[in-house]
């Protein structure tokens, strides 16, 4: 910038300024891909590097993500995945919508309980799975914060299992050591990416069919081995999940996009950007939320007090 003012002030025209300029940019936006969330990252799965990142750093809500987490305390329990579960009445109010299919009373093996909390993101499940903690629920919230310290996990805050609540945040730098983590876990691997799931409930005996919220792990190009959609009117659309990509299993992140299709199409540009080097490009609608969310989100983070 300083030497385009320099060359300004020896004689240049604002018009050949105002193309440098325009080149300049070009030139920092074809870095990276261009994404309609307002927040991702990627990783090579294994690798601590990412391979970029946006705002991935920056703490916002997660919404059903936190299944993830939730799913990674269930696995290093040791419980018994064959023991089945009551489902309760809810002991604390949802923060949000929590309708569910699910009769009270009835019951479940736990490794199905897991499986629809993952695929199909019933909260219901992702619920009872902590009421059903030996410790109970509130150490089971405890357990998953302590999780996301040891895996270093550093803008990441959980206060209920399901994502209902607002107040569960993390970022998508955070998001990808937990996919790292969760990775480990064959059952995860598996449960998440079911396509389809009929489950068969107990007291009463019924059965209830789900289906994946991530149409990609339908896809065999895609090649999914991880999957966890979410959505909140606060944290927006967001995916997590694993994929082939320039033939490497890769990592992505995207929070709070516009549209239900928003997070499918970003996971699109990032496997053509690390095949061709193109950045995309975005409709207007979600690109105009994308900085409508961003200027939000930098104007509330200028009024907190800075205490340092």
């Amino acid at each position: 910038m300083r030497v385009l003012f320099d060359w300004c002030r020896s004689g240049c025209s604002w018009l050949v300024l105002c193309l440098l300029w325009s080149s300049a940019s070009y030139a920092v936006s074809s870095g990276a891909p261009n994404l309609a969330s307002v927040s991702a990252a990627a990783a090579v799965v294994g690798e601590d590097a990412l391979l970029f990142g946006k705002h991935a750093d920056r703490p916002v809500p997660v919404a059903s993500i936190t299944k993830l987490m939730t799913a990674l305390v269930v696995m290093e329990s040791g419980l018994d995945m064959n023991e089945w579960l009551t489902f309760e009445d809810r002991h604390l109010p949802a923060a949000a919508n929590a309708w569910t299919r699910i009769r009270i009373g009835s019951r479940l093996r736990r490794k199905d309980v897991l499986r629809i909390a993952l695929m199909s993101s019933e909260n219901f499940a992702a619920y009872t799975l902590a009421r059903s903690f030996p410790s109970g629920f509130d150490d089971f919230v405890k357990t998953m914060n302590e999780k996301a310290r040891s895996l270093g996990m550093v803008n990441t805050r959980f206060v209920d299992p399901t994502g209902l609540s607002a107040d569960n945040v993390s970022s998508a730098a955070d998001l990808v050591l937990l996919a790292q983590a969760a990775l480990r876990h064959p059952e995860i691997r598996e449960y998440s990416t079911t396509g389809y799931f009929r489950a068969e409930f107990r007291k009463p005996r019924y059965s209830l069919s789900y289906g994946n919220t991530n149409s990609l792990v339908h896809s065999e190009r895609w090649g999914v081995t991880l999957s966890k959609t979410g959505y909140l009117k606060e944290a927006g659309r967001c995916l997590v999940m694993v994929s082939k990509m320039d033939e490497k299993d890769v990592i992505t992140v995207l929070l709070d996009s516009l549209g239900t299709r928003s997070p499918m199409g970003d996971a699109g540009r990032i496997k053509r950007w690390l095949v061709t080097g193109e950045s995309g490009s975005v409709a207007k609608a979600a690109k105009r939320y994308e900085q409508e969310k961003n200027a939000e989100l930098r104007q509330s983070s200028l009024a907190v007090p800075n205490n340092h």
